[in-house]
């Protein structure tokens, strides 16, 4: 949690003293930095948030090869990223990323099992592309940090891709991406507003468990509500699917920052700006739009 600013303490009366700091023009004090950074931030979130929530929602209506599409665009992104960050390791990127082109079109063309059988493949083609180029060391560590971005990558935007071609699959999408981002920012202005005790320091020095907290219940809470105007999505499996995002959304984001924090860097990248890449802000959905696609296989519905 940000700690407030304290003002410098003032010293006896003495020569040549400064005067107190006068008020600006028109009366009006200055605000304090602080407060003023958060109003930004939280503004920059919004701001961002809502064209990619308009471009998602858009994409998502529209479905088939226009979605498999843009889910494959946002991948290759993601994974560069990824390697970018992981650049001491040398993952070997064109691999990295036919894979996750192999995996996103297998979900479009097949099922889950031909997206498992693109992701087996790269790791013989990637034995091979490691062993041709002729590295003399670190090839263990080569061939981890390339398929790190491969299954987290590539399993994450193939089945989203799978969850869409569901009967009412981009309802739930709808829902899911609606339960982690509000989820995220009800943790985010939570642990502004409440947090005194760190979650995770190592990780995340930032995130409180009061803002986990309140996270959670807004993440519960706007998947909930969403199917209320959704017929087809009963109370029952409305609250499944919020717990299931108010549970994994967290551990998505915290797993981003163990890896950047492992790779000494604060953003993946400059997509965004000052705001971060495309993994910052898809970190948490990468993990529940994944088992979002195996609930709502498992769970009996109409």
């Amino acid at each position: 949690m940000d700690t407030a600013h304290r003002p410098s303490e003032q010293g006896s009366p003495h020569r040549g003293a400064q005067p107190p700091p006068q008020p600006r023009q028109g009366g009006r004090r200055e605000q304090p930095q602080q407060a003023r950074g958060r109003g930004s931030e939280l503004l920059a979130r919004v701001a961002i948030a809502i064209p990619l929530a308009v471009l998602a929602v858009g994409f998502d209506d529209v479905g088939g090869t226009a979605w498999a599409v843009l889910m494959i665009l946002i991948g290759l992104a993601c994974v560069t990223e990824l390697y970018r960050m992981l650049e001491r390791w040398r993952p070997v990127v064109p691999i990295g990323c036919a894979a996750v082109i192999g995996m996103c079109l297998a979900a479009r063309y097949g099922n889950h099992r031909e997206v498992l059988e693109a992701a087996l493949i790269a790791v013989p083609v990637l034995f091979l592309a490691v062993a041709l180029r002729g590295q003399r060391g670190g090839a263990t560590i080569s061939i981890a940090g390339t398929l790190l971005g491969i299954y987290w990558i590539g399993f994450a935007f193939s089945h989203s891709i799978l969850l869409r071609q569901l009967p009412d699959g981009g309802g739930i999408l709808i829902d899911v991406m609606l339960g982690t981002f509000l989820g995220d920012t009800g943790a985010y202005l939570g642990g502004r507003l409440f947090g005194h005790r760190l979650l995770a320091p190592a990780i995340s020095p930032h995130k409180t468990v009061e803002g986990l907290v309140c996270g959670m219940l807004v993440a519960i809470v706007a998947v909930y509500v969403a199917g209320l105007y959704q017929p087809w999505l009963t109370p029952s499996n409305a609250l499944g699917l919020g717990l299931m995002v108010a549970v994994l959304a967290p551990i998505g984001d915290l797993f981003e920052s163990l890896i950047k924090r492992d790779a000494g860097t604060k953003d993946a990248g400059r997509l965004f700006g000052a705001h971060g890449g495309a993994l910052d802000r898809l970190d948490a959905i990468s993990f529940t739009v994944v088992a979002a696609y195996y609930i709502w296989v498992a769970l009996p519905h109409t």
